[in-house]
């Protein structure tokens, strides 16, 4: 894409595809820029005007959803780029003018030994009901994780599973499964209300695409205590973290309640990250998983969760792993840099005592 005349967006898009590129940004005062393996790299192309980046905005946005930019300063939703990729789009204004940013959401998904989760995660997705958590910062690849899960479900399982999406990412045919997917503000008004109606739509398995607010919670909690396999994301690291944050979202009066039905109901928290790989192109994930054994359910339930990562240490049989144990693992595997190491670690002293235990001994 050279220098000269006006950027069309299927050339944008089309590019993005090409080049392997998870984001688009598009922006006033710069030129269209693409994120490659993590790093963001701007396209060889003319600098955005405020006319330009209307332009784009309006080749792809609905008359409804660009209404919704003039009223309230900005709009998501997901559209198909012919049939070669689905893109997650966030329209904004800023000073004025408008903004896009496009997440490419790829059209194969990856099976969950692909993605590096432990052969023991896949028993997770027969149990017949309780809450599975997948959390971690926005463009960890928790949708990618999810959809993977709910793939599998869907070759394996002769179940009726509902999907809560703000908007529908991935697009899953009916295999063995029955799916329907639920998009939020075009099928239903809000997550709370849509897990209110699924309890009856006859599901077996539930997938709430952000637990955001505390009726969310309730929701979810209720519907995998009355015998369904619900799954959820938090903007969370760390297990111990996560019952906190879902804990801490409720009254005080509520809270040990709330802790009795988590200590119960939570089946796994798998908590991911996405590092930049040093030694080959792209990205590479890593984990804590956590699945529930009662000697957890008793943490939870006394309100002991700081506990909790001793437990995953230990329990290794069960496919547990501390996120640090990971990061080290890949660290001495040469696929992710110190700085991310220590960086994203949850205990970085530790990580740092442990190397140098390791070179002193290598010394020797």
């Amino acid at each position: 894409m050279s220098g000269s005349g006006s950027v069309e967006m299927n050339d944008l898009l089309q590019l993005s595809v090409d080049e392997g590129a998870s984001d688009v940004h598009l922006a006033v005062g710069l030129a269209p820029v693409l994120r490659l393996s993590g790093r963001l790299q701007t396209v060889d192309a003319n600098v955005l005007t405020p006319d330009d980046t209307e332009r784009l905005m309006k080749s792809i946005t609905s008359a409804e959803h660009q209404q919704k930019v003039r009223e309230q300063g900005g709009t998501d939703f997901g559209f198909s780029f012919s049939d070669k990729a689905r893109f997650r789009v966030s329209v904004f204004k800023e000073k004025g003018r408008i903004g896009l940013c496009l997440r490419l959401i790829p059209t194969t998904l990856m099976s969950l030994d692909e993605i590096g989760l432990p052969p023991q995660v896949k028993e997770l997705l027969y149990k017949p009901r309780g809450l599975i958590l997948v959390t971690g910062p926005t463009g960890s690849g928790k949708t990618t994780t999810l959809a993977s899960m709910m793939n599998m479900i869907n070759i394996e399982r002769d179940v009726h599973v509902i999907t809560v999406e703000d908007p529908v990412e991935y697009f899953h045919d009916h295999k063995k499964s029955v799916i329907t997917q639920r998009e939020i503000g075009v099928d239903v008004p809000s997550f709370a209300e849509a897990l209110k109606r699924a309890l009856r739509q006859d599901p077996d398995v539930i997938l709430v695409g952000e637990m955001r607010d505390l009726e969310t919670m309730s929701a979810a909690i209720t519907a995998a205590e009355t015998g369904h396999l619900v799954f959820a994301t938090l903007h969370t690291t760390g297990a111990a973290r996560t019952v906190d944050r879902i804990v801490d979202a409720f009254p005080t009066t509520q809270q040990e309640q709330i802790r009795t039905q988590l200590s119960v109901g939570i089946v796994a928290v798998i908590s991911q990250l996405l590092l930049v790989r040093v030694d080959a192109p792209g990205r590479v994930a890593a984990f804590e998983i956590m699945v529930t054994t009662p000697s957890i359910q008793a943490l939870i339930r006394d309100n002991k969760t700081f506990r909790i990562t001793s437990d995953i240490q230990t329990g290794a049989k069960y496919g547990m792993i501390t996120l640090d144990t990971h990061l080290m693992a890949l660290y001495e595997a040469g696929q992710i840099g110190y700085e991310d190491l220590i960086t994203k670690a949850q205990d970085a002293e530790s990580i740092i005592q442990k190397l140098q235990e390791a070179a002193k001994i290598s010394k020797k």
